[in-house]
């Protein structure tokens, strides 16, 4: 009768995946390509212009329905 291969354990098993892992995120951080200084200026001006733009747009949006609940709530007085 032939004897089966014993299997590594669960701490074995799990240390080799996790050790595979971590070598394949340094692999694919090796690959990044990071923005420039100039890139990164630009994209954070176009996210701080979107963020005043949208806030505008709540601020706005706030207002006017504040304005309407309390005229409505004026009609019944």
């Amino acid at each position: 009768m032939e004897k089966k291969e014993k299997k590594p354990n669960f701490f074995v098993r799990a240390g080799k995946a996790i050790g595979r892992y971590f070598k394949e995120v340094v692999g694919e951080v090796k690959k990044l390509s990071w923005p420039t200084k100039k890139e990164l200026i630009n994209y954070s001006l176009a996210v701080l212009a979107f963020v005043a733009l949208m806030a505008a747009i709540m601020w706005v949006l706030d207002l006017g329905f504040s304005t309407g609940i309390t005229a409505l709530a004026g009609i019944g007085k």
